[in-house]
This record gives C-alpha cells, sequence and structure tokens, in this order.
C-alpha cells in the first residue's frame, strides 16, 4: 500500500555540533505514488534526511508522517519502509532467492507465499534464472536488481534507496536507472530517491528537491528547475554543463558583458531597480556562433572538450569563465577568439547579487 510522505519542518542536529543542523526545517510533501529525487552536493543533508525517513537518524525538532501516522519515534521495523542501499548489503552465504525472501521468513509466512512473493519480484526483475545462485556469481547490475527485489517482495507503503547505483559503472547506470524509474511506475509504489548526481536525478523523478547545507532550496518537476531556477545556486547545480553565472554591471535595458550590452527582460530590469549589478545567468546551449560583423561578446577559448555530435568551448570572457556548446563537427581551435551571442532573450536568467534569488 502506498503512502503520503510528509517532513514537517524536521530537523537534525548532531550532539557533537550543536550550531550546525545537518537537516534544518525540511518542509517537504510527498503524494502517494510519487517518484521524489532528493540531490544536493556532498554534505547537503540528503542521505540524513532520508535515513530520519527510515528511522536511522533522530528527528530533533519538527514531525515526519507516513500516510496519517507520525512516525518520528518509531522504529525502523514499525514504519512500513523497504530501504535499497548503495552497498546492496546481500548476504554472501544465502542464495538469491534466499536474500529476496529473508524478511519475509522473518516475518512468519509459509515457504509457499515466500516462494510465491519472491518468483513474481524476480520475473519483474529478470531475476528468475539466478535465484540459486550466491551474490558473488552476480555483476553489479544483478546484485542491485536483487537489492531491488528484496525490498519489492516486503510490499512497503514507501521505497528509499540511497545511491543505489553509485557502485556501477556509467553504461549500467544509464541503463538501471531507466529500468528503476519504469519499476516504480508500474508499482505506483511512493519512492524517495537520493543522489548527487543531477543528470540522474532529472531524468528519474516526477520532483527533485535540491538541498545545500541542510536547506531546501526549491522542490519542482525537472522541467521548471532547469527553466526557472529559483537562485543562482540552484541554477548552478542543475544542468549539464552549469549554467554560466557572472556578475555584471546594470546599463539602460540590460547588463555590460564583454563590452556588449545584453538585453534583460522588463520583469528583470523593473526587479533590479536600486541594484548596481547583478548576476547574470546562461546556459551553454543557450549560446551560439555568429560572425565577426554581427553583435555579441568575444570568448577567448581556452580548452575544447570534444564529445561527438557536439563540442564544448570553454573560455574567458574578460575576466569571467564561461562555456559554450557548438556544432561537434567543425568546432573552433584553442587559443582562438570566437564571438558569441545569446539564442534569445528568454534565455537570460538574473540573481540578486547578494541574495542570489531570481530576479523576475
Amino acid at each position: 500500500m502506498s503512502a503520503e510522505v510528509l517532513y514537517d519542518d524536521a530537523s537534525r542536529v548532531y550532539p557533537g555540533n550543536p550550531g550546525v543542523r545537518a537537516v534544518d526545517k525540511l518542509s517537504l510533501s510527498v503524494p502517494d505514488g510519487e517518484f521524489l529525487v532528493l540531490v544536493g552536493p556532498s554534505g547537503s543533508g540528503k542521505s540524513t534526511a532520508l535515513r530520519m525517513l527510515a528511522g536511522l537518524e533522530d528527528v530533533n525538532e519538527g514531525a515526519i508522517h507516513i500516510g496519517n501516522r507520525d512516525v518520528s519515534d518509531l522504529p525502523p521495523k514499525d514504519r512500513d519502509i523497504a530501504m535499497v542501499f548503495q552497498s546492496y548489503a546481500l548476504y554472501p552465504h544465502m542464495t538469491v532467492a534466499d536474500n529476496m525472501g529473508f524478511a519475509l521468513k522473518l516475518r512468519g509466512l509459509s515457504k509457499e507465499d515466500i516462494s510465491a512473493k519472491v518468483g513474481e519480484a524476480a520475473a519483474l526483475l529478470d531475476l528468475t534464472k539466478y535465484l540459486d545462485r550466491k551474490p558473488k556469481a552476480l555483476s553489479g547490475g544483478q546484485r542491485q536488481r536483487v537489492a531491488m527485489g528484496r525490498a519489492i517482495v516486503r510490499e512497503p507503503s514507501v521505497f528509499l534507496m540511497d545511491e543505489p547505483l553509485s557502485n556501477l559503472d556509467a553504461k549500467l547506470r544509464v541503463e538501471t536507472r531507466a529500468n528503476i524509474a519504469a519499476l516504480q511506475r508500474r508499482l505506483g509504489t511512493t519512492t524517495i530517491y537520493v543522489t548527487h548526481d543531477q543528470v540522474e536525478a532529472m531524468t528519474m523523478g516526477d520532483r527533485v528537491a535540491v538541498l545545500k547545507d541542510g536547506v531546501l532550496q526549491q522542490c519542482d518537476t525537472p522541467r521548471e528547475l532547469y527553466d526557472r531556477p529559483v537562485n543562482a545556486f540552484v541554477a548552478g547545480f542543475i544542468g549539464s554543463p552549469a549554467m554560466n553565472l557572472a556578475t555584471a554591471p546594470l546599463v539602460d535595458g540590460g547588463v555590460k558583458l564583454g563590452g556588449v550590452t545584453v538585453p534583460l527582460a522588463r520583469s528583470v530590469v523593473d526587479a533590479a531597480r536600486g541594484l548596481s549589478e547583478v548576476t547574470f545567468g546562461v546556459r551553454p546551449e543557450s549560446l551560439r556562433l555568429v560572425g565577426e560583423s554581427e553583435e555579441g561578446f568575444d570568448l577567448a577559448v581556452e580548452l575544447v572538450e570534444e564529445l561527438g555530435a557536439d563540442a564544448y568551448l570553454h573560455g574567458r570572457v574578460g575576466t569571467d569563465r564561461f562555456v559554450v556548446r557548438v556544432d561537434g563537427r567543425t568546432p573552433p581551435r584553442m587559443g582562438s577568439t570566437v564571438r558569441v551571442a545569446l539564442r534569445g532573450e528568454s534565455e537570460v536568467h538574473a540573481f540578486h547579487p547578494e541574495t542570489t534569488l531570481r530576479l523576475g
């Protein structure tokens, strides 16, 4: 049975460091059946928030609810959750079938019921032919699926996943994250998934919650995070490569960048009234190469990163670093200077230079 998850001003303060909150007044509602991804850099509090929900970390202030129950003080076994860890945590002496059915055995289910549930989950995860093997005879991806199967057979209200793909190679990660997202949609179980990889977050989650220093910055759909980041941190964290950010002086109707006036939308100009400068943001794919006679700013190319279909130019506009995505078939040479222009006014983002909040 699925359930809504609610963090209600939940905080975690470690006894040895009372001045620092690992998670600071987190308020977040995860509707029944949603796939929510918690993402952020190392030390942002995402794993701590997940462990608070699992009952592996104390909730020092506020509360956490699953369904209509306050589970803040309940032991993990009474929370009706199943967790998939980074390390998989499989029993090496047990077969795949025994690993998957172990929690059901502890509950006292009959051998027939356990076998039926394990068989059903194994079929779902393409593990049927491996049920008699030990974990050491499996690949990393297969072990990860066994850990998933062990969680599925318990039929919990909530799945919790703590960086479950970080031990897999790049190709297998892409394949497995697609499998996990598809599986979650089939099962319809509320799922909270932790990762530091923002590409993983953007491709898997119904919504993505971005954390920094224990504080929730923004929670929204991947598209909304990408198009309308609420502050400069989210803007720089979401997107690969990251958004170009530079502090630039305000002039009439825009900002001065590389000797050129870049126009800003009227709503941004109005919101920036009284400021002498703003933090200007533009994504690498929102820039294009133009001819010398066209209006734009000059980029001194310091590195060309060739990826096949695309190439990324890393360079400087004055003292500011910029990355520009270009056609990979005919990229400029390293050491050259190219002229760059915006694809459109709507592609520009602007943030307050002190509060870092979005303008307009």
